[in-house]
């Protein structure tokens, strides 16, 4: 069995992943740093921490994969930079630390658009953050691109909302890389990425996911 890594437990996906990571018969420990508690699970390390002062050295990064699903908006983060602090630095630093004490498997949940040379910011920290991941050397690297996110936030996103409900009524109209896609679907193939150490970089676009 396998000790996996959950960075973003507390969102949307990341909660998904978190609960099919504890159900797993392949997984033997999940460690999931955290701001705030999480229900206590004989299967979970839970470190509670300030991200912005990541322990490098603590046993717990001692880890065979990592899942990310940080992520916030630039409304709740204040500003474009403290957005890309959490969207970039985070899940980058995460990724070195966990690589350098033997982690073999990264899986990102990124975005669809991500593009390094974007002109919109969003989707431009979504590429560099790809791009710059690529130049760690992990043995297994996977970035799943999800387009509209389907599922209860804990944190209310109008807009988003707004984006979801037209998606799916207008779902039958919509080419697959423009449906929304269910966190639960986002979640599995992140969780069975990071367990099967697939060699190599593999991008997983939005229509593989549903």
């Amino acid at each position: 069995m396998k000790t996996v890594m959950l960075v973003g437990a507390t969102g949307l996906v990341g909660q998904s992943v978190l609960q099919k990571a504890l159900t797993s018969d392949a997984v033997g420990r999940v460690v999931a740093p955290t701001r705030r508690a999480l229900p206590v699970h004989p299967k979970l390390l839970n470190p509670v921490l300030d991200f912005e002062h990541l322990p490098e050295n603590a046993d717990w990064w001692a880890v065979d994969s990592v899942v990310c699903t940080l992520g916030t908006t630039i409304k709740t983060a204040g500003s474009q930079a403290a957005f890309y602090r959490v969207d970039h630095d985070l899940p980058l630093r995460v990724a070195r630390l966990a690589l350098r004490h033997g982690a073999r498997a990264y899986a990102l949940n990124s975005a669809l658009g991500a593009d390094a040379a974007s002109r919109v910011f969003y989707s431009r920290t979504k590429g560099e953050l790809e791009r710059d991941l690529q130049t760690l050397g992990y043995p297994s690297l996977t970035l799943v691109r999800p387009g509209l996110i389907g599922g209860q936030r804990p944190a209310v996103r109008p807009g988003e909302r707004f984006g979801v409900l037209l998606g799916q009524a207008l779902r039958p109209l919509l080419p697959p890389r423009y449906r929304v896609v269910p966190a639960e679907r986002i979640a599995q193939h992140l969780l069975q990425a990071a367990l099967a150490e697939q060699p190599g970089v593999r991008v997983l676009m939005s229509e593989q996911l549903l």
